[in-house]
């Protein structure tokens, strides 16, 4: 049994491995396991998640950070997904051994929030925008990939899995920087960053206080990618 590991951005991506991959790529760091950098957004994660099944995976994980929208969680956090909203509102339930095995082996080492992921076709940056899509939804968290996986896993009848940590929480409005410095494939581009900075200094603090809740949650990836084999053992799924 072949695991598939959709991750969108390189900072994630090294959180599992220390191989190069090529953004759209993938690569094997087990006999078992296969890695797809994606990129941002819905069809770069579909496309991700169609490469690992011409490559044998047999059940796909969603791996990387999040978005809080649930004023209870902070960064680092770990949201281990059951229910999934995609942009029009409709719901895919999570429910598999897979999930509840994964929920009882993580627990044992890290706080395990169950519950609602929504797919954004775009970045939620405001503390405003994010109570209100949690008032709409009520689900805890956000991410812009998930939901694409998880709807190409089901469309083959395969295991699915969302492992994501709060890099963001509720109260932050993130730096207009970012959107301002990224290119149209969702990646941010440092000379457009550091432009953006050097015109707009105000800006550093927020982008350092980021930097140290996105640490945050890659630690906890990090705690989790160590338990990789457990969670991806053959009998489960």
């Amino acid at each position: 049994m072949i695991t598939g590991i959709v991750v969108a951005l390189p900072e994630e991506l090294s959180t599992l491995t220390s191989k190069k991959i090529d953004k759209g790529g993938c690569v094997f760091i087990s006999d078992a396991i296969v890695l797809a950098y994606s990129g941002t957004g819905a069809n770069n994660a579909q496309a991700a998640s169609e490469l690992l099944l011409a490559q044998g995976a047999t059940r796909l994980i969603s791996w990387g950070c999040a978005a809080a929208l649930s004023e209870t969680l902070k960064p680092g956090d770990l949201i281990l997904a059951d229910n999934l909203i995609d942009a029009n509102n409709t719901q895919l339930a999570i429910h598999s051994a897979w999930h509840s095995y994964t929920k009882n082996l993580l627990s044992s080492t890290l706080k395990v929030h169950i519950g609602s992921l929504v797919e954004s076709n775009t970045i939620v940056a405001t503390t405003q925008d994010k109570k209100h899509l949690y008032a709409q939804t009520g689900a805890i968290a956000l991410d812009m990939e998930t939901v694409a996986i998880a709807k190409v896993a089901r469309q083959n009848s395969l295991p699915f899995l969302a492992l994501r940590a709060i890099a963001d929480p509720v109260s932050m409005d993130l730096p207009k920087a970012i959107n301002h410095a990224l290119n149209n494939g969702g990646d941010i581009v440092l000379s457009k960053l550091l432009l953006y900075i050097a015109r707009h200094p105000t800006e550093l603090p927020g982008l350092i206080k980021l930097g140290l809740h996105f640490n945050a949650a890659k630690n906890t990836l990090k705690l989790i990618a160590k338990q990789l084999n457990h969670v991806t053992a053959p009998s489960q799924g």
